[in-house]
């Protein structure tokens, strides 16, 4: 059990953890308060490549994630075991970050067990709950159950609203992936060392431009993959870019290297780790993704963003003109990618637009509300 008050943070992704390290360093220095970690494992050899480039050691691993284990089966050991570790613990409150299995579970648990929960990354919405499914109903239910609401953005904090979550419950402090990324950038270039595993591709594109390109959101049918991989296709055979492929364990991610391996231009690259991520997202020209955190990421390090995708939960990126919505329809995407390559005003513009995720402060200001909410509050 917990020396009260514990504040006990859950996640089991890489994303996760990275948005999650930032509110750790910050909440450890607060005497008056317990702060444990607990990591459900769900996304095992990323977490653990996040949890080693972050230098954060869990105080409890559930590794629930087994191989061809179905979702379903998954998260139930989640809730089950999760409601186990606070039933333990008995912490004052329970932190869950975005909108991942882990948190959705932890939610759910910390609910069923009568312990408060608080969310990072609150108030994220697409408005369409198949894109992205699972995680737009997650984030909707998981602002049902929590008590504190830690919003990225106005944006963020007018969606709570619009819900009627309590203006005094809802908390606008800039994106805490934005602090772990800055932070991760500034080692980087201190460090050659660090993101060493990207050095050979950046060698062989000598001059050329490079494009990263990932994709790996579960809603990505197969038609729409062949569309991606046509579009990256023409565009790598263009003799200025170097496309970089970096490879993910989901399916979809995979289904594109497939289509994409054996294509010139192309370079599928194995899984990085974070300092590697980053390194290369400095590097790029231009980014094509259909990820929420390189969302949030690319402006923060001057990177265009074109999203693969027809909905956003971070309009802000949009309204910004950091970011485009293409979608991925080949013509569309060639045609934006092309744009930014060849016309150097446009690029800037994008490039130059203001950040709208952070500014690298999320993380302490999230600890001093827990710090507020809870110092003081210790058990005889």
């Amino acid at each position: 059990m917990c020396a009260a008050p514990c504040i006990l943070l859950l996640f089991g992704t890489r994303p996760e953890a990275i948005k999650m390290a930032p509110v750790i360093a910050a909440l450890r220095p607060h005497a008056a308060l317990t702060v444990r970690v607990a990591v459900t494992g769900q996304h095992r050899e990323l977490l653990d490549q996040a949890l080693d480039a972050l230098g954060l050691v869990p105080d409890v691993d559930l590794d629930l994630m087994r191989a061809r284990q179905p979702h379903r089966t998954l998260l139930g050991a989640m809730i089950d075991s999760v409601a186990a570790l606070l039933e333990a613990e008995q912490p004052a409150r329970l932190v869950v970050q975005g909108d991942t299995s882990s948190a959705w579970a932890g939610a759910m648990a910390a609910n069923l067990c009568g312990v408060p929960v608080a969310h990072v990354e609150a108030g994220l919405r697409s408005g369409d709950l198949a894109a992205p499914r699972p995680e737009e109903g997650w984030r909707r239910a998981i602002t049902a159950v929590a008590d504190c609401h830690f919003a990225p953005t106005a944006t963020a904090a007018a969606a709570l609203a619009a819900e009627n979550v309590p203006l005094g419950a809802i908390h606008v402090f800039g994106n805490s992936g934005i602090d772990s990324l800055l932070a991760m950038a500034a080692r980087v270039a201190a460090t050659p060392s660090l993101g060493a595993s990207v050095a050979s591709f950046v060698a062989a594109a000598g001059r050329r431009r490079i494009v990263i390109v990932t994709v790996h959101r579960r809603e990505k049918n197969a038609a729409a993959m062949a569309s991606v991989a046509r579009a990256v296709s023409l565009l790598a055979r263009r003799d200025d870019v170097a496309v970089a492929l970096p490879t993910h364990p989901a399916p979809q991610a995979l289904a594109l290297a497939r289509l994409l391996a054996r294509e010139p231009g192309v370079t599928v690259l194995p899984s990085l780790d974070y300092p590697a991520m980053v390194r290369l997202l400095g590097l790029s020209h231009l980014l094509l993704t259909d990820s929420g955190g390189l969302q949030e990421e690319a402006p923060a390090l001057d990177l265009p963003v074109l999203v693969l995708r027809d909905t956003t939960e971070r309009p802000e990126g949009i309204a910004a003109g950091c970011a485009r919505l293409v979608g991925t329809n080949p013509a569309h995407i060639v045609a934006a990618a092309t744009r930014l390559l060849d016309d150097p005003a446009a690029h800037a513009a994008m490039a130059r637009a203001r950040n709208p995720f952070g500014d690298g402060r999320a993380g302490e200001r999230i600890a001093a509300i827990l710090a507020r909410l809870h110092a003081g509050n210790a058990r005889d």
